[in-house]
């Protein structure tokens, strides 16, 4: 459609001009030899595990995230780990959530706490079970199995660990500094129809695709894209501090600050495309920022397709795609 005539200059609306445009970019992760991510995991009673974190969910899902890859590693759903974070009293040490680091640094400090405590959930069960290489125990479905099909519950191996026989508290740490930055990548894709009397830009559908590795929560990940791809199309459209000439604010409020709504987004559409990072958890990787990077010069690409203007100031205002459209 980007070179479809009829589409860009639709007849029934003489004044408008459509466009398609395009970016692709990439972003960090981490920070290496500095970031660093801790966890400590224990065996409750019940067979349930409580599971505690320096990391902090922002409402990025980082708990549940770090909560599923503990869950994997034990064999228990994700019901059977209870998550503290962010208490820096009782909780290990984390250096912040930031830099898109939390499920790669923090995720793979979980793994390495989970690893721990499913080593000796395989050595107790083993003796349970009469068996010689404790490693052959698979854990599944709340249970520790023995390569002949016998198994015993991560319940029973709690009443013998901590009430019967060589009594101890089943637990582990883990914590991570990553030497890499693996970062993820975006290509983001645009449709804009531009008001030629007015200047007004109209975006009508984003389409991003997002390669962050093996995404460990694909439903919470497509959440973290949409999310960013609605602030960065405030930041390419409509977001901008007004001052005067003494650097006071003049649009601190929400009535002449606009931001958009959710029942103002345009049809977006989100696509993870999964590769496998080896020095991630699961072969995972970041995806919280990388959505910001690429709406704004999408954007720009588009206006350049529908009427061929170029701005370089953000956002793009009626009024600066306006004056553009008259120096032609």
């Amino acid at each position: 459609r980007r070179d479809d005539r009829s589409w860009r200059e639709p007849a029934d609306r003489p004044h408008i001009r459509r466009g398609i445009g395009y970016s692709h970019a990439m972003h960090g992760t981490a920070i290496p030899f500095l970031d660093m991510g801790g966890c400590s995991i224990k065996l409750n009673d019940d067979g349930s595990f409580n599971m505690l974190v320096g990391a902090t969910d922002l409402g990025t899902g980082a708990d549940t995230v770090l909560g599923q890859i503990a869950a994997e590693v034990l064999g228990v759903p994700l019901d059977d780990i209870r998550v503290y974070s962010s208490d820096t009293d009782m909780t290990p040490f984390d250096t912040g959530a930031y830099a898109s680091s939390t499920t790669y640094i923090s995720g793979t400090a979980a793994l390495r706490a989970a690893e721990v405590v499913r080593k000796r959930l395989k050595e107790r069960a083993a003796m349970l079970l009469g068996i010689d290489v404790p490693c052959s125990i698979e854990l599944r479905d709340r249970r520790a199995y023995a390569p002949d099909g016998r198994s015993v519950s991560l319940e029973e191996i709690a009443l013998d660990s901590l009430h019967l026989n060589e009594q101890e508290q089943i637990m582990g740490t883990g914590s991570h500094v990553s030497p890499d930055c693996p970062p993820p990548f975006g290509a983001t894709f645009v449709e804009v129809e531009v008001d030629v009397e007015t200047g007004q830009v109209t975006v009508g559908h984003m389409v991003m695709a997002v390669d962050c590795g093996v995404a460990i929560n694909p439903v919470t990940a497509s959440g973290q894209v949409e999310g960013g791809m609605l602030q960065a199309l405030g930041y390419a459209h409509c977001e901008e501090f007004a001052l005067d000439e003494e650097g006071r604010m003049l649009n601190a409020a929400f009535g002449p600050y606009w931001i958009y709504r959710a029942d103002e987004m345009p049809r977006t559409d989100v696509f993870l495309v999964q590769t496998m990072e080896d020095s991630g958890p699961f072969g995972a990787k970041a995806v919280a920022e990388i959505p910001k990077d690429g709406v704004a010069p999408a954007i720009r690409s588009a206006l350049v397709n529908a009427v061929g203007v170029r701005i370089d100031q953000l956002p793009f205002t009626p009024e600066r795609v306006f004056d553009a459209l008259q120096r032609g």
